[in-house]
Parts: C-alpha cells; sequence; structure tokens
C-alpha cells in the first residue's frame, strides 16, 4: 500500500514539473534562406517571352495621358474582380462567370477617367478592319475590356484619350509588340501617394513583371495611379510626399487623420492590373487567380482598394497551348509577379521634381 502512494506521488510530481517547451527562433539567415529558395523555384522572365499577348502604346506627351492595348491574335477566356469603390470601366460585367461571356478580342487601359472609354471605340474599329470579332451572323462585334485611370489633375484635363488614340495603339499591338515600362501609354499620367493633393504625391506609371515555373508562365501588367504609397520588399519607395517634397509621410496616416474630408483632393485614383498565363483556366477560375493575385497590391500598396479609388485585376489565358495546372499555384505566383511589376511601375517612371511640378 505505502508503495502504491509513493509511486502514485511520483507520477504527480512528474505531471506537474513538465520541462519549459523549447522554442525555435528564427534568424534573419533562415528567413532570407527562405526567399533564396523561392529564388531557386520561380525562374523570371521577360513579359515578352509570353505568347499569345501584343501590347501597343499611343499617348499625348504634352498633355500627359495614353492608352496601352493588349491584343490576343487568338481570343482569351478573362474574367476580372473590381475592388475599388471608383471603378471607370467598360464591358467588365461580361466577365462575370454567370453571363454569356466571349472571348476577349483585346484588354485596353486608358487615361482621361471616363471619358477615355472612348478609346475602345477606335480599337473596335482597328479589330474590325483586320477580322477580328465575335460573329454575330450579321457582323463582326470584336470583344473589348477596358479600365481606366483618373489622370486628369496631370498635364492637361481636357485632353483625354480617345477612338483615335485607342486605333493608334490597337494598329501598334497588332504590328509589334512593345510592352514598355514607365511614362509610356496609359502610365503617361499615372502618379501615386495623393491623400494630400497632388502638390506632395509622385510621377508613376506602367510596369511588367513575368515569371515561370516549369512551363507554367504568369505575367502581370499593371498602371499604378494609386491613392496610397508603394512599397517594395516593405520598404517604400514612392507615394505621399512632405509639404516642401523633402522626405515621405504616411498615406495610410494622412486618410486616418483626415477621415475622408478630403480624400480625392486634386485627383482621383486607380490601379489596374491584367494576369496573363500560358495555363487554361474556367471563366470562373480565372476570376479565382484575380483575387487571389491581388494580394500582391495589399503587400505594395499602402491603403489600396479604397472609396477613392478603383482598382480592377483582370486575369486570362493566353495563346494556344492546351496547358492545364492548379489554380491556386497561379494566383500565388501572380500576386509575386504583381508585386515586381508594381515595382517596375515606379522605378521606370522616375523624373525630375521640376518636371512633375511643371504638370500639377
Amino acid at each position: 500500500m505505502a508503495l502504491s502512494v509513493c509511486l502514485l506521488s511520483l507520477l504527480l510530481f512528474s505531471c506537474s514539473h513538465k520541462e519549459p517547451a523549447q522554442t525555435t527562433v528564427l534568424t534573419e539567415a533562415d528567413t532570407i534562406g527562405h526567399y533564396k529558395d523561392m529564388d531557386s523555384l520561380v525562374e523570371s522572365i521577360p513579359f515578352s517571352d509570353l505568347k499569345g499577348v501584343s501590347v501597343g502604346n499611343a499617348h499625348d506627351d504634352k498633355a500627359k495621358t495614353g492608352v496601352t492595348v493588349f491584343y490576343f491574335p487568338v481570343p482569351a477566356w478573362a474574367s476580372a474582380v473590381v475592388l475599388g469603390g471608383g471603378p471607370a470601366s467598360r464591358e467588365v460585367p461580361l466577365l462575370e462567370p454567370q453571363r454569356n461571356t466571349q472571348p476577349l478580342n483585346a484588354l485596353v487601359f486608358g487615361g482621361g477617367s471616363a471619358y477615355g472609354l472612348a478609346a475602345s471605340d477606335g480599337v473596335m474599329r482597328c479589330l474590325e478592319e483586320h477580322g477580328q470579332g465575335y460573329d454575330t451572323g450579321f457582323g463582326l462585334v470584336p470583344i473589348v475590356c477596358q479600365s481606366d485611370i483618373f489622370d486628369l489633375s496631370y498635364g492637361s484635363g481636357s485632353v483625354r484619350p480617345d477612338r483615335d488614340m485607342g486605333y493608334k495603339a490597337c494598329s501598334q499591338a497588332i504590328e509589334s509588340n512593345s510592352p514598355v515600362s514607365g511614362n509610356v501609354g496609359v502610365g503617361t499620367g499615372a502618379t501615386v501617394g495623393k491623400p494630400g493633393g497632388m502638390a506632395t504625391a509622385q510621377k508613376s506609371g506602367i510596369g511588367y513583371a513575368a515569371a515561370r515555373i516549369g512551363k507554367l508562365q504568369v505575367g502581370v501588367a499593371v498602371v499604378v495611379n494609386a491613392l496610397g504609397d508603394i512599397f517594395q520588399d516593405g520598404k517604400k519607395i514612392a507615394g505621399m510626399t512632405s509639404a516642401d517634397r523633402s522626405g515621405f509621410v504616411s498615406a495610410e496616416q494622412a486618410v486616418l487623420k483626415n477621415q475622408y474630408a478630403d480624400l480625392i483632393k486634386g485627383g482621383g485614383n486607380t490601379t489596374v492590373a491584367a494576369v496573363f498565363t500560358n495555363a487554361r483556366f474556367s471563366v470562373a477560375d480565372l476570376q479565382k487567380i484575380a483575387n487571389i493575385a491581388s494580394a500582391g497590391m495589399v503587400r505594395s500598396i499602402r491603403p489600396v482598394f479604397t472609396m477613392a479609388d478603383g482598382d480592377t485585376v483582370y486575369a486570362l489565358s493566353v495563346g494556344e497551348e492546351n496547358f492545364k495546372t492548379d489554380v491556386n499555384t497561379v494566383g500565388i505566383l501572380a500576386s509575386i509577379v504583381m508585386e515586381n511589376a508594381i515595382a517596375d511601375a515606379v522605378r521606370s517612371s522616375k523624373i525630375t521634381e521640376e518636371e512633375y511640378l511643371d504638370n500639377v
């Protein structure tokens, strides 16, 4: 009996006096090593390596506005998600999975806010002349979607993209592939960091990036015209400045202090992106890819998806390959490529302070 009590006491003591659990502390080297592993898995490639999409640009450099057209020699299945509160767009509801969706002949990014949607008239005329469009039995109707940025507060607000500019950009896209970053096409009038107005904002533009994992290819084109600041690897690289433009201030803090009162003071905002992949997906899957890819915007733009932005992400299956893969893989890869494209848009559009201030 005494032995049993002794054993019981020993057991209770052991259960109530456990050694502290061992914890693992991640060092900086561990974190860096993780991203080195990512680099060995994901290979960066030129955006122009993507088959099935050709880019054309047209702009008015004096008025600081323009158009970029993505032309699909083989019509591309597409979908989109609208994440901001103030989009200026054309035919985007057609890309909802519950619609009678048809593949796109072209996608248009334009300046000029709602005025600039007229550019698609020229794009449609160009495509019709080249025998591109949905055959209704009574004539060809080119399937064209468009999203615009608000650039009326930079350069001349009285000059906007029109059908002639759209026609010119489409013609260039059909003739050659020109995925040029920076102050070109729709990027001509793009700016970022605008809670305090244009006097404390900075120039941005259009950017491109692409990557591959084995046979899978994913590319992103993005015009960055955000209310918020732009970050790369956690470091701010563009956005709202102090009143004397001598340093950065936080766009997020400015919005919180302002409580929306003057949120769109001096101009509006929109970041528009398109994800292109050589993999085949349904319209519903493409919409999910666009949604996942938007995580790259969240990591790069602060704040993002506000009621003062018209942020929109498209996702498209391009080319003629019948290559299939996982929705999650493409969406996650696209979110990583998105970050690189956003950084490219900012870094490729640097201009002098004098030139910027002359246009606001």
